[in-house]
Formats: structure tokens, C-alpha cells, sequence
């Protein structure tokens, strides 16, 4: 189970934020961030700003949910993440559009 479910609609996000033990908080966050993820005792926190338009969410949603499924935050507990962060983001933001543009319906 994955975002490429997610994107085949195979499974609702609902469903795949169950799997990923993870939840969605719409918040206002800082002009230049429009979303971030971190966990928790055993839970992913998504963090997702609040005046985004819907289109804006679910690309911020599913750039979120890359960082889970690409297992971003077990490695960036043993990197020096501030040294590593453009790596995430990019790599993250590559893994949504290859399943964007392989997904078959």
C-alpha cells in the first residue's frame, strides 16, 4: 500500500494515513512553508497551511506522504538534516511526479 494507490484511487487518504499511522492538521504556518511532517511516538504528524487552495494541499499532502513512504525522517535522524535538506525536498518533490506521470488508470 502507497501513494500509488493513492493515485490510482485503489485506497482513499484516509486509508493510507491509517497505514502510515498518520494524521493531517490544517494550521498557519510561516509565509515560506507550506507544509511539513515529523513523528512522534510512533505517529507521523503532517502539518499542512491552512489558507492553500485544495489544488495546493493535496500537492503539499502527497509531497508529505513521500517523505514517509521514502523513509526521510528515520534517515534524517542519522544525518546532519540541515546538510541533507534540499536533498529530501528535491528527491521527494521527483518521486511525486514520476508516480504523477506513471500512473496508470
Amino acid at each position: 500500500m502507497g501513494i500509488i494507490d493513492l493515485l490510482k484511487k485503489n485506497i482513499t487518504q484516509q486509508e493510507l494515513l491509517n497505514y502510515y499511522n498518520a494524521t493531517i492538521t490544517y494550521t498557519e504556518l510561516p509565509s515560506k512553508i507550506d507544509g511539513f511532517v515529523y513523528q512522534y511516538k510512533g505517529i507521523f504528524n503532517i502539518f499542512v497551511k491552512k489558507s492553500l487552495s485544495y489544488y495546493k494541499k493535496r500537492k503539499t499532502i502527497l509531497h508529505e506522504l513521500a517523505h514517509i513512504e521514502l523513509c526521510h525522517l528515520e534517515q534524517a535522524n542519522k544525518d546532519l538534516f540541515a546538510f541533507f535538506m534540499n536533498k529530501y525536498e528535491d528527491e521527494a518533490d521527483a518521486y511525486i511526479k514520476f508516480l504523477l506521470e506513471s500512473k496508470i488508470d
